[in-house]
């Protein structure tokens, strides 16, 4: 009756220690792929080029360039139209850059791992 440990004796299997590895080496993984997406970068333009929004792998806005000819006083809200599409898309294009790069990394089965850094 002292046995019921599930038949074996306290230590862990061999097989347990290998996912454990796997699953420490894949860690190491993303965080070293995470440290690269920082310093990629996303462009995207909207207006037939008039906006240029640039964002970092940190999603964060590192640049905007706005066509003179779009500037209309009498029309900001296309103006504000246009940058909310182009900051929107290069967000889209860097989730798009992350999620491949993870999905290298995780053979596609990403759920659950990565503690939320993608």
């Amino acid at each position: 009756m002292g046995k019921g440990r599930g038949g074996y004796g306290g230590g862990m299997p061999a097989n347990m220690n290998n996912l454990l590895k796997q699953a420490q080496k894949m860690q190491k993984q993303m965080e070293d792929a995470q440290a690269s997406l920082e310093t990629e970068e996303a462009t995207a333009t909207a207006g037939g080029g008039a906006v240029e929004v640039t964002v970092s792998g940190k999603k964060e806005v590192t640049r905007i360039t706005i066509d003179k000819e779009v500037v209309d006083p009498d029309d900001v809200e296309m103006l504000q139209d246009l940058i909310m599409a182009a900051v929107n898309e290069a967000l889209r294009k860097m989730d798009e850059i992350s999620s491949q790069r993870m999905n290298a990394i995780t053979g596609g089965f990403g759920g659950g791992f990565g503690g939320g850094l993608f």
